[in-house]
């Protein structure tokens, strides 16, 4: 992950030297060689996504494109968008998300939080759904990624139950492998802890807008940034709403930077009118530098 692009452009490189520095150890190793097991641990996959995403994001706007209108992150790719727009620095970031990833993974023992996809049905059923299967305990819709999909989280018991309910209310309901239920109220503990972290970093003007998860809102003022932030942490991610925002403020080229195309698919279920690229190794880049020199 992110090997090419450190192996063929200096300033993907210097991303990878910067984040090192931040982290104490060599966050490029795991991602370039692994193993991963260690990969996979929430703490080292949030600065390794976020990493990588930076140096996309820089390989790109060396390469004299031009700055983005707006930019937006998923979830964690939240930060990997302020620090493409200046809102706050590569060391602060990965040093931060690096924490969230142990807040998020202490917040709840392994085993009692669970989280699952939906696939089809409509919004008011799995929201009607995961109410009935709470029965005292967590279970609430985490992300709204798409028109068609959305994905729930909770105590493991109530997202089991909702599962069960679904079936006759969704196309498909999958139980995702993940290490803990984010963006639910089990994660609170989470963002308290990331919540004072947040508050002794500098935040700065961004260079542009940021669309934020929590709110699907265009933010430019530091001190809101930080506070979306913190409250994303236990909130549902609004991604469908914030690409409508777009869409409606006439973004009609939508570049994602990072290891993935999942953003990419997911645009294309919001909207088949727009442009959808992405960056994440050397022959992405070529690509994407061709289709938006076009």
């Amino acid at each position: 992950m992110g090997k090419d692009l450190a192996e063929e452009f200096p300033v993907a490189r210097q991303v990878f030297e910067e984040a090192d520095d931040a982290l104490g150890f060599a966050i490029s190793r795991l991602c370039f060689e692994g193993p991963a097991e260690d990969l996979q641990l929430t703490e080292n996959t949030q600065p390794a996504i976020l990493t990588v995403s930076v140096a996309a994001f820089r390989v790109l706007k060396e390469a004299g494109i031009g700055a983005p209108a707006f930019v937006a992150g998923h979830s964690l790719g939240e930060y990997s968008a302020l620090v493409a727009a200046g809102g706050l620095s590569l060391a602060d970031a990965v040093r931060t998300v690096r924490a969230r990833g142990c807040y998020m993974q202490e917040a709840v023992p392994v085993g009692t939080g669970a989280m699952a996809a939906v696939i089809g049905g409509e919004l008011n059923e799995i929201e009607r759904v995961c109410e009935e299967a709470r029965q005292g305990q967590i279970c609430s819709i985490a992300n709204l990624n798409s028109p068609g999909q959305a994905v729930i989280a909770g105590n493991t018991e109530a997202v089991d139950r909702a599962i069960e309910r679904l079936s006759g209310v969704a196309k498909r309901v999958i139980k995702l492998k993940v290490s803990a239920p984010f963006h639910c109220a089990l994660m609170r503990p989470a963002q308290e802890r990331l919540a004072a972290d947040l508050e002794r970093l500098r935040f700065n003007d961004p260079a542009m807008p940021v669309i934020t998860n929590v709110d699907a809102r265009s933010v430019t003022a530091p001190d809101e940034l930080r506070d979306a932030l913190v409250r994303q942490v236990s909130a549902p991610v609004r991604w469908v709403e914030s690409m409508q925002l777009l869409l409606g403020q006439g973004v009609d080229t939508f570049v994602e930077a990072g290891p993935g195309k999942v953003l990419s698919g997911l645009m294309r279920q919001i909207s088949r009118d727009v442009k959808t690229l992405n960056v994440e190794d050397a022959a992405s880049t070529e690509a994407t530098e061709a289709a938006l020199a076009a």
